[in-house]
């Protein structure tokens, strides 16, 4: 039906109908208009037959792929629903797009398999459901004639994706309000998602969504590009119209959300068979003037928080580096095929910081590790904010033909000289540079070492080249005084300029 009657204000405060014509600028319209009239909490009841529903009923529930949105045309992506209950007792609305007109899509118990028959009885008396949980995108990811996954979204604002061979690891999310503070973190939600018919498998796929939280609305827009060709990764172009409500204490922008339990650095304080255990292990940063900044990731026993401060920076991430099952030896979670996650700003931030977020973790299952980006300008009620930029997730190795070597590896643990009783109090941090430039050096031309120490006493340093590998190892003993984390920075120069990334690590004592 026609609703070019209904002006934005109205669509703000009334139930959308089922069909209605849509564009992005009037969509952001709507959720701004939103944004003026006080939150409005979700007030909803579970209809009796999505009640009840535990984690092994929910786990058990599969959406049938031949009744996904397009699964019958041919046109190399399908959209299908996450079913309500257990977790998920609100409502997420989907909308299909073509030709300019949004058009509510709508499930039954008929799109779903059960395997349980006293569920499938239960949920069978619901009739049209009032909603989805969240949804997923299939594309033939690996094989032409396979239908993958290629990205959910699913929960508050959180959604993943994968390039081609990855297995899921970390997640993104929309955005991020007051994580960590000494107030409470919201967590707005996709309330609303639009899927635009695309005209092949050869075409970008739009998705729109409507987020919406106590403190803020906003109009979201992906343009999803999948792995074709020599491309590996799966690229989202996003733009996010935000509308606040009211004051928040801090801003996250581009969220991405990690595990990293433990690695060369940590191992011993894990009782494992395997060597490593994380989706990802640094934090990527690539400054406005160039400069290449690898933070190798932390799991201590106290919280790790960090603000690294920049303006315009070209791209941040967390990267999984190590693609060998040997540094795993992980047969069913296959850590060395987790995606990493890199953001590209394609629209001015200016100066903030991007925070990183360690938070002690003894389980695989905790997904320990934030890191985003915080605007230095506060967020006043009544501000509209637009944030403009490229997700890439897939293996981003590092480049091989880049002069810059990067950090292959970080290692840790107590220092001084093997064979012989050393000071408790001395700790021993190595750090392996591999590629570019570095690698043409010979034993009998080392570059320089550029090291800072911060918290504690660089007592000892050394640099040699591992004739095994061709890597450049540097290792440094630092005095610590039992109390005060340590920050490390160090880097390698030689022939007049940086040969490598900027390896930074903080070191925090045991609780």
């Amino acid at each position: 039906m026609s609703t070019t009657a209904l002006s934005t204000k109205a669509f703000a405060q009334a139930e959308l109908p089922d069909q209605f014509a849509f564009d992005f600028d009037s969509f952001s319209a709507r959720m701004k208009d939103l944004a003026a009239s006080p939150f409005q909490p979700v007030t909803f009841q579970l209809p009796e037959g999505l009640q009840g529903l535990d984690y092994d009923a929910h786990m058990r529930i599969q959406f049938r792929p031949d009744h996904g949105v397009w699964a019958k045309e041919n046109l190399g992506y399908q959209v299908q629903a996450f079913h309500m209950g257990w977790l998920f007792k609100e409502p997420v609305k989907l909308y299909e797009l073509m030709d300019g007109q949004a058009k509510l899509v709508t499930f039954t118990a008929a799109d779903f398999d059960y395997h349980d028959a006293e569920t499938a009885a239960r949920v069978a008396t619901v009739g049209e459901f009032p909603g989805v949980a969240g949804i997923r995108l299939n594309y033939p990811l690996n094989i032409a004639d396979k239908y993958d996954e290629l990205a959910t979204f699913l929960g508050a604002s959180y959604f993943r994706a994968l390039g081609r061979n990855n297995v899921y690891g970390q997640s993104a999310r929309g955005i991020v309000l007051n994580s960590w503070l000494d107030v409470p973190e919201e967590f707005p939600v996709f309330s609303e998602f639009y899927v635009e018919k695309p005209a092949s498998a050869d075409v970008p796929m739009t998705l729109y969504a409507a987020m919406e939280g106590p403190s803020v609305t906003g109009a979201y827009r992906f343009v999803i590009s999948p792995p074709h060709g020599e491309q590996q990764e799966t690229i989202m172009d996003v733009t996010a119209r935000l509308n606040f409500r009211s004051d928040v204490k801090e801003l996250g922008v581009a969220p991405l959300t990690s595990m990293f339990l433990f690695g060369d650095a940590n191992r011993g304080s894990f009782d494992d068979y395997r060597p490593q255990v994380h989706d990802t292990n640094g934090l990527l940063i690539e400054r406005e003037n160039g400069e290449v900044m690898w933070r190798a990731l932390n799991n201590a026993t106290t919280l790790g928080n960090s603000y690294l401060w920049e303006a315009n920076p070209k791209a941040y991430g967390l990267y999984q580096r190590g693609r060998d099952f040997e540094t795993y030896q992980d047969a069913g979670a296959h850590y060395e095929r987790r995606p990493s996650l890199r953001v590209e700003p394609t629209n001015s931030w200016g100066q903030g910081h991007v925070r990183l977020i360690e938070i002690p973790a003894r389980f695989e299952a905790d997904d320990n590790i934030g890191a985003f980006w915080v605007p230095e300008a506060p967020v006043k009620a009544g501000d509209e904010r637009e944030f403009s930029y490229r997700l890439v997730w897939g293996d981003l190795n590092p480049d091989k033909n880049s002069s810059l070597a990067y950090v292959a590896e970080t290692r840790a643990g107590q220092g001084g000289v093997s064979g012989v009783e050393n000071a408790a109090n001395l700790r021993k941090f190595v750090v392996d540079f591999v590629g570019g430039e570095l690698s043409g050096l010979s034993a009998e031309t080392p570059p320089d070492v550029v090291a800072t120490v911060a918290g504690g006493v660089a007592q000892h340093t050394a640099l040699s080249r591992i004739d095994a590998n061709g890597a450049w190892r540097l290792v440094f003993d630092v005095e610590t005084d039992g109390t005060t984390p340590l920050e490390l920075r160090a880097y390698l120069v030689g022939l007049g300029r940086q040969l490598t990334e900027t390896w930074l690590y903080q070191w925090r004592p045991t609780a």
